[in-house]
């Protein structure tokens, strides 16, 4: 508030009011309380081992995006899925990214694709959601599978249940 008293009447200042809402959610973030849907920064990750077309990852800890370029792998921990997807986008094999919207999700930046974290489609040029990779659970490990992807028009079902469930 400003140095001036108004009996509790005031108007609060914009700037004070922003300030005030960034340190709450920051706080929230810190706390591990923030809002369903918000994700950690994406970060780069390391495969544990590979052996043939099966690359091993630690379960990620929290919600948040990791991709690993090498192997071509995006892993996703959302809502308490894993989900595993190609790192290429479908409609024209361009690397995805981070969304810059800031929704977690991800963004072709060749013909401006936009999905949700979990590869569902959103808009843009492309016409289908991104590919899911088979991923299992072995311990505290994702397993993935390279080279075996499932493509949600065509393989609906097999697509749904690409996903650990924690």
């Amino acid at each position: 508030m400003s140095s001036h008293d108004c009996a509790g009447d005031c108007p609060i200042a914009r700037r004070v009011f922003l300030k005030d809402v960034s340190l709450f959610t920051a706080a929230l973030v810190a706390a591990g309380l923030a809002p369903r849907g918000a994700m950690a920064a994406a970060s780069p990750i390391r495969a544990l081992s590979r052996e043939a077309t099966e690359v091993r990852y630690p379960i990620p800890p929290k919600d948040g995006v990791q991709f690993d370029d090498k192997n071509e792998v995006i892993l996703v921990r959302n809502a308490g899925k894993v989900y595993a997807f190609a790192l290429s986008c479908p409609h024209q094999s361009t690397a995805l990214k981070l969304d810059p919207a800031g929704t977690g999700g991800f963004y072709c930046t060749k013909h401006e694709s936009r999905y949700r974290p979990t590869g569902e489609f959103i808009s843009g040029r492309a016409t289908r959601n991104m590919d899911r990779l088979v991923i299992r659970r072995d311990g505290n490990n994702a397993v993935v599978d390279v080279d075996k992807w499932y493509e949600s028009d065509s393989e609906p079902a097999q697509w749904a249940a690409a996903v650990i469930t924690l």
